[in-house]
């Protein structure tokens, strides 16, 4: 998602709209007024600098906020204005200088758009949504402190977006792995050097996969500019059940978790004594 926060700074932000199309009414679904709405409160205006908080984005537009939730296939594409539309554009924006436009692309129609009245800072429908830890506004006291009270395991914690936003389940058992703590470590039985150690991995992680345009499994994962991204290609533990351990050799682990897999070493993350499965 920070990829196409990047690329929607790169090729929208300092640009106006001209027209705003819903050409599909999901595109739109939560704004109550409806679709034309939705459109004709867009129209006319000027984009700000692009904004993210873990899967959301969005774009001020004058002192309000364009939201977009991409769900499990939508995509934020810029291109030429004159090339045809696919069957699969759900909204399309033009600007008032001519150039390239501005498409929600959505397969299985699960992503979203949304307008929010003053919401140009921080819109009210994802205020509660954590900071992540690439954002100034993230506390490391605060969420150590609040990591270290909760009786749940290690991963679940990072997870859950009110506590910390943008750690999805690839990237955390990337960080862990980093670290050598097993996906079921109780919080409670962290330390505060722990902690340190861990959201130093996170950010690494983040760091490389911003780097490498993002983690693109199949066509649907796209940067603004049609793109994959290529940090799968770096991954060391996420997917590589029955492979080597880049660290040790030792075979990687696939567990079931939260009905999805966490992926470990079993010798540089042993399976800890007490945890929270």
């Amino acid at each position: 998602m920070e990829t196409v926060r990047d690329g929607l700074q790169r090729h929208v932000s300092g640009r106006t709209f001209e027209t705003v199309q819903v050409l599909h009414p999901r595109a739109a679904r939560r704004h109550l007024a409806g679709p034309d709405d939705f459109a004709a409160a867009l129209t006319g205006g000027a984009v700000g600098s692009a904004r993210r908080r873990g899967k959301y984005l969005w774009l001020p537009v004058d002192a309000d906020a364009l939201i977009a939730h991409l769900g499990m296939s939508g995509q934020l594409v810029v291109g030429e204005a004159d090339r045809p539309l696919t069957p699969h554009v759900r909204a399309r924006f033009s600007f008032t200088d001519g150039g390239p436009d501005l498409r929600f692309v959505d397969q299985r129609t699960f992503g979203h758009l949304s307008f929010s009245p003053g919401g140009a800072e921080l819109p009210s429908a994802i205020a509660h949504i954590a900071p992540d830890p690439l954002e100034p506004a993230f506390d490391d006291d605060r969420f150590a402190a609040r990591l270290m009270r909760r009786q749940t395991g290690i991963k679940r914690a990072l997870l859950d977006q009110s506590l910390i936003s943008g750690v999805g389940n690839i990237y955390a058992d990337e960080s862990l792995w980093r670290v050598g703590l097993h996906w079921a470590r109780g919080t409670d039985a962290l330390r505060r050097s722990d902690v340190v150690r861990l959201l130093g991995a996170v950010r690494e992680v983040f760091a490389e996969a911003i780097t490498a345009g993002g983690t693109s499994f199949d066509s649907l994962y796209v940067r603004v500019n049609g793109e994959s991204g290529y940090f799968d290609r770096s991954l060391a533990v996420y997917g590589r059940a029955g492979q080597p351990c880049p660290r040790c050799g030792a075979a990687i682990r696939r567990d079931k978790f939260m009905n999805r897999s966490s992926f470990s070493c079993p010798k540089c993350q042993p399976r800890p004594r007490r945890g929270h499965w």
